[in-house]
């Protein structure tokens, strides 16, 4: 395999475009990388009785519960209806959708959903093991509607504290993106103090003499002490290519205990309740490992494996068919973009060789060419082409199920010209997804595909995966190529 090079050229227009790449893997434009090596000093762990500690949410579900408790007058063991009440409304506690300052509105219907279900699942109980004590409808309204109010009043209380420090101690920030758009963001935030946000800095990748406000930093060095000396607790990322070029940033900051907030600062491009200076906004998981992540890592090698073992036989024939209808190199390998922006080596049959190594990296799609041979035809109209994949599924560099990765050219091409297309690396690029399953393969619309991608790691759950993997499979019935 010859050596990957680089042809340095980052304003080549790509024409409509090719998928097929050969085996050479060749970058045309990676996406930029904030400077590596970040070492931030590590957070100290946030006090119990903090602004974002859920110790005090946890004792004002605990209070509302007991405060329930005179709906049990003269109901048999009183007590152990109360201890009951008080762990049920523990188990489903609601919690606030990670919003930047909280309000009690925004979780009166989880509240009350939560609390009814808490009173319906221990009046079942009672009525199967003590039919006899069977809770009556009265009891059941009255219970409620005392759990609620004092929930609802107490969460209240917490949240107007939390407002209150963070008014008399708002978070420091700093602003990550290009300079002008940092700096309007910024000065929106300065002029909402209620936010609990004060940015002291716009990281950007160069200077922009005419935006003015805060400082620009635009080395390492500047922002390490940006960190330091303000006790920076919030970074917000202000445009979409923000991910893909400082990634190794935004994780430093966050391994350093930074909340990350991805802004849309121009027009709603995602759905989201979640609301900062009137800016969309949504918090980025970009440290440690998100709820579910081991389920579905455990279920990407189960499965991975198994279809390694059961398919080995057909990967032989693919293999044996292509190198004698094509030559050697079976194989190909191509640099591609993973998840938090970091490349991986993607494994596929070869079916087309570009004319090429810049053809490979900077066209589209060839499915359709008229010069594939025949059988090359069949594996990519069959999608097996795919199936050395789940070799990258097993090696963790990729998942069953996630949003199909790029190469970098067209990675950092789609994070300019696509609102959120860079929030998709955010999750394990997978070998199927919810895009694909609803038609978005090959040459179809990328805007679509960032919209189904993000919709998909926003509702993530493993639920969803077997059902996008059951659909993929049927959808090989009746395939129609890539």
């Amino acid at each position: 395999m010859s050596a990957e090079s680089t042809v340095p050229s980052p304003g080549l227009a790509p024409g409509p475009p090719a998928r097929e790449h050969g085996p050479t893997a060749v970058q045309v434009l990676r996406p930029r990388r904030g400077a590596p090596g970040f070492r931030f000093p590590v957070r100290r762990q946030r006090s119990p009785l903090g602004p974002a500690a859920p110790v005090p949410l946890i004792l004002a579900d605990g209070a509302a519960a007991l405060l329930a408790a005179p709906a049990f007058a003269g109901a048999a063991h009183r007590p152990l209806l109360v201890a009951l009440l008080v762990a049920a409304s523990l188990l489903l506690r609601a919690q606030h959708a990670g919003q930047p300052v909280p309000s009690v509105l925004d979780e009166l219907p989880a509240v009350c959903g939560r609390v009814a279900v808490a009173w319906l699942a221990l009046a079942a109980l009672v009525a199967a093991y003590r039919p006899e004590h069977a809770l009556g409808g009265r009891t059941l309204l009255a219970g409620f509607a005392l759990q609620a109010a004092a929930g609802c009043a107490l969460r209240g209380a917490v949240h107007a504290r939390r407002r209150a420090l963070l008014l008399r101690r708002p978070r420091a920030a700093l602003v990550v993106g290009p300079a002008r758009t940092a700096q309007r963001v910024a000065a929106a935030l300065l002029r909402q103090p209620r936010c609990g946000m004060r940015p002291v800095g716009v990281v950007a990748g160069q200077p922009d003499g005419g935006a003015g406000g805060l400082p620009v930093l635009t080395r390492g060095a500047e922002v390490e002490r940006a960190v330091v000396q303000n006790g920076v607790r919030a970074v917000l990322a202000v445009h979409p290519s923000v991910r893909t070029e400082q990634g190794p940033l935004l994780r430093a900051l966050a391994e350093s205990g930074c909340a990350v907030w991805e802004i849309d600062a121009e027009s709603p491009s995602y759905a989201t309740k979640q609301r900062l200076a009137g800016f969309s906004c949504r918090r980025l998981l970009m440290s440690g490992a998100r709820r579910g992540s081991a389920g579905k890592r455990v279920l990407d090698v189960v499965v991975s494996g198994a279809l390694l073992l059961l398919a080995g036989p057909l990967l032989l024939g693919c293999a044996a068919v292509l190198r004698l209808a094509e030559g050697p190199g079976v194989l190909f390998r191509q640099e591609r973009i993973g998840r938090d922006g970091r490349p991986f080596t993607l494994l596929k049959f070869r079916t087309h060789r570009p004319a090429d190594a810049l053809e490979a990296a900077t066209r589209w799609s060839v499915a359709g060419e008229r010069e594939m041979r025949p059988v090359c035809r069949v594996l990519r109209r069959t999608s097996l082409d795919e199936l050395p994949q789940l070799w990258n599924v097993l090696r963790g560099d990729m998942s069953l199920v996630g949003p199909r990765p790029e190469r970098p050219y067209f990675a950092a091409r789609f994070s300019q010209e696509y609102p959120g297309y860079a929030a998709r690396h955010r999750m394990r690029a997978g070998i199927t997804g919810l895009a694909q399953v609803h038609g978005l393969r090959g040459d179809t619309s990328i805007e679509d595909r960032a919209r189904l991608d993000n919709a998909y790691i926003d509702n993530w759950s493993l639920w969803q995966d077997v059902c996008i993997l059951l659909r993929t499979a049927v959808a090989l019935v009746r395939p129609t190529g890539s």
